[in-house]
């Protein structure tokens, strides 16, 4: 890991309330507590506190985690997984705070508020004039954060909630090709799919880079901990479409879309680049030989290319955020072409893991 990655905007907005969301125009971007994003600058101070051992470090990281504690009671969201397991669970992981415990299992209680045993799937978004009840391929990323309840627990609940949200994903969110849709709303009287679309990406039918990579990040997961083959297959296949698209730029840092209509033109996505080689990485670890190389190749030049001053900022400079040139939501004219907190987050996951795993003595 580069010894001057700098740690995102700490000292701006020293009041409790809010935390950095992204730079635009010179000017920093914050939210509120309860934004899906809040997690994700706390994790980060904490791989960097992993990494660094420095305690100004550890110091921001317990601050800034600290401020998200409220979250726990928020059962209007279904993002207590980034929220409250990117920092609270990392914070837990490395310091063994006993107190963060009760804290994460009244979250991952809220959480499964929102599950729906007719749907068999947690809701994402609250029901709306468009969606009866829709689950996003966002989702996935959340059930890290209940199989740990159910490990630290003893419970089994949770860890059947996420199987059954994990099965009916595949069953219902992605194509015979392993693209996904990025929502897929359900009946709430059969509980069938009713409605399968791309609301963040170009179009229905396309494969929205982002979404791409949260479902392979979240099957990898889910055969770490499951050991189910079902889990590591589904996997395999969303890698594969995922490096062997043409589409794919050969720097390795996907566009917004996969099928996006002005590719080579198009904007791309440094946080579905993290994403991916975060995720690629782990991958690696449980497949065949070959396909692990291939997997590690391509993590590596998406590495390379997120650490190249093309996407790496100067230090001083984009917010003091880490990476350039993500792209949130373009259909929506929202975040488009700027630093977010979540791509820092996975590509900073992404240095570390492949530190530890790949350059391990």
């Amino acid at each position: 890991m580069q010894n001057n990655v700098h740690a995102p905007n700490i000292m701006i907005h020293a009041e409790s309330g809010k935390l950095p969301r992204s730079f635009e125009n010179e000017k920093l971007i914050t939210s509120a507590l309860g934004w899906w994003c809040s997690g994700f600058m706390p994790g980060t101070l904490w791989y960097l506190y992993e990494h660094t051992k420095d305690a100004k470090l550890l110091n921001y990281a317990e601050t800034y985690t600290g401020r998200i504690e409220k979250e726990q009671y928020n059962k209007g969201t279904h993002d207590l997984g980034f929220m409250i397991y990117c920092s609270y669970g990392n914070g837990l992981r490395l310091t063994d705070h006993k107190a963060y415990i009760p804290i994460m299992m009244t979250g991952a209680e809220s959480l499964i508020t929102r599950y729906n045993p007719l749907v068999g799937c947690i809701k994402s978004w609250n029901s709306n004039d468009k969606w009866q009840f829709p689950v996003i391929i966002d989702n996935m990323m959340n059930l890290e954060f209940l199989l740990w309840a159910s490990k630290q627990s003893g419970d089994p609940k949770f860890r059947e909630i996420c199987i059954s949200h994990a099965d009916k994903t595949i069953r219902n969110h992605f194509r015979v090709d392993y693209s996904s849709y990025h929502v897929v709303s359900y009946d709430t009287i059969t509980g069938l799919p009713e409605k399968k679309n791309t609301h963040q990406g170009y179009s229905d039918e396309s494969a929205w880079a982002r979404g791409q990579a949260w479902g392979l990040y979240g099957f990898v997961v889910m055969y770490r901990e499951t050991k189910k083959q079902a889990y590591l297959d589904q996997a395999k296949g969303i890698a594969d479409f995922l490096v062997r698209h043409p589409n794919l730029p050969a720097d390795g840092i996907p566009y917004w879309d996969f099928n996006a209509p002005d590719i080579p033109d198009a904007k791309r996505d440094a946080s579905a680049g993290a994403i991916m080689a975060s995720a690629l990485i782990e991958l690696s670890l449980y497949v065949d030989r070959e396909s692990a190389d291939e997997y590690i190749r391509i993590a590596e030049t998406q590495l390379r290319t997120l650490s190249s001053p093309e996407y790496f900022a100067e230090k001083g400079t984009n917010g003091n955020f880490i990476l350039k040139h993500s792209t949130g939501h373009l259909p929506g004219n929202s975040e488009v072409d700027v630093p977010l907190t979540y791509a820092d987050y996975y590509y900073v996951e992404a240095l570390l893991r492949y530190k530890n795993r790949i350059l391990k003595p």
